[in-house]
């Protein structure tokens, strides 16, 4: 007698079908009413204990795995295994289609080591050489001139931790600054961490320059909260030049705007804005031009344009700072994206009257809302000016104007512009072939639906 084993790689459990079969050269199978399914990890172990539990010692043994088949005795299946494998049953170097995902443990394993494996060693010989480079009794100003100088951060680090050491000195914010400057450049978090709690546990050591400089390092690590953390520090700290500037609260505007594309994600954020910049005007500090241009573009990303005009309004009567490109930029976006293309000219005549050019983003938006609205022969000018101003025209701003002409008048007046685009250079001959493609199949798409 013979029995087939078949393997079904699904899941990390293995699937074992038993199959009887008489005729030792395969002429007939006299039953297929026998089906067994037991699950095991993948052991030879385990493999082994289950045949000699269900199979007879005078048969022979077929394991077949897709199109390849072995015939093997019983006791001599761990060889044939491993020749069929490449690799063995307690290898964890298993080809993805024989082990099953990573357990969560075996996961923070792996990340672990990893992260162990990519940590920075310490040169020895450099470090010494740093050493070697101040007095016998060092200042504060002399140790932080050695540790500007270093290019290593693992070399600085080691000599601000063996400087605390040292009998009789005591670091300064001039060496707690370039401390937390070069590990932050190096993103080296966790080091920094400990360099800003021992700071935070001395209240008289402290500028708004450090804590800053805090601030910057911690939002660009995404981390939100410890920069929060730092800057209520310093609306609670006694020292006058501890306290928060325009500058603390422009950091923290950005970090709070920043790689963020989801309006409903900005809609959240926005209400943090809203207060802190509320703080700031309580606080006394005067919001510059970039605290409110961060105003307008979360209004802006948030969806929330009414609000963005009316900051907008405000600015040259309330905090008497003019706006600048930006300003008009993100409102001009802003209004496009809402269809409000009657605003979003008159947000670009203001602009023009003070004689600033939109940006590229603007200029597409605008073109793609006036067409969308119907007005494709002032669309086609802004494609002029676009390209008199030196502006970057994409392709979907192409494919817009060029499907609403087509719509809206006829096709040939769209191949006439699609030609007279290539002819000015504003189209080269691979966008053009495309162009002309994309109208086509909406032309055919078009006499589809017609019939």
């Amino acid at each position: 007698m013979l029995f087939v084993f078949r393997h079904h790689f699904a899941h990390s459990w293995s699937k074992l079908t038993l199959l009887c079969i008489k005729d030792p050269n395969f002429s007939k199978i006299s039953c297929l009413n026998t089906s067994y399914v037991y699950p095991f990890r993948y052991s030879s172990r385990n493999l082994y204990s289950w045949t000699q539990m269900y199979c007879p010692s005078n048969s022979r043994l077929l394991f077949s795995h897709t199109q390849f088949g072995i015939l093997a005795s019983k006791p001599s299946l761990y060889v044939f295994l491993h020749q069929l494998l490449p690799v063995s049953f307690y290898s964890s170097s298993a080809p993805g289609w024989l082990r099953g995902p990573p357990s969560r443990s075996l996961r923070k394993r792996m990340n672990r080591r990893a992260r162990i494996a990519a940590m920075p060693v310490l040169d020895e010989s450099q470090f010494q050489n740093a050493v070697s480079q101040l007095p016998p009794r060092f200042t504060p100003e002399e140790l932080r001139d050695v540790m500007v100088s270093q290019r290593d951060p693992l070399v600085c680090l080691e000599l601000f931790n063996w400087a605390s050491k040292q009998h009789r000195f005591r670091h300064n914010v001039s060496t707690y600054h370039v401390a937390v400057q070069r590990l932050g450049e190096a993103n080296m978090y966790k080091e920094m961490d400990d360099i800003v709690n021992q700071v935070l546990a001395i209240p008289s050591i402290g500028t708004e320059e450090l804590f800053n400089s805090m601030i910057y390092y911690f939002t660009e690590a995404r981390k939100l909260t410890r920069a929060v953390m730092i800057y209520k520090h310093m609306l609670n700290i006694r020292k006058f030049d501890c306290r928060p500037s325009i500058k603390t609260y422009n950091i923290l505007f950005a970090a709070l705007l920043s790689r963020r594309n989801n309006s409903y994600i900005n809609h959240m954020y926005m209400d943090a804005i809203r207060s802190l910049f509320k703080q700031m005007v309580d606080n006394g500090i005067e919001p510059d031009i970039i605290s409110l241009n961060t105003l307008i573009k979360g209004y802006v990303l948030s969806l929330h344009v009414n609000d963005a005009l009316r900051i907008f309004h405000q600015m040259g009567v309330v905090y008497q700072c003019e706006p600048n490109s930006f300003s008009y930029d993100y409102l001009i976006h802003g209004l496009c994206a809402q269809g409000r293309t009657k605003n979003a000219k008159e947000i670009y005549d203001k602009m023009k009257c003070k004689r600033l050019i939109p940006s590229t983003k603007s200029y597409n938006s605008l073109v793609n809302s006036l067409s969308l609205g119907g007005e494709v022969d002032e669309a086609v000018k802004f494609l002029w000016e676009m390209n008199e101003n030196r502006r970057t025209i994409d392709f979907i701003t192409f494919r817009t104007v060029i499907d609403e002409v087509c719509r809206q008048k006829s096709m040939q007046d769209a191949i006439d512009l699609l030609k007279e685009l290539q002819d000015k250079g504003l189209v080269d001959s691979v966008t053009h072939g495309k162009l002309l493609c994309e109208l086509e199949d909406d032309i055919d798409n078009l006499n589809v639906r017609n019939r």
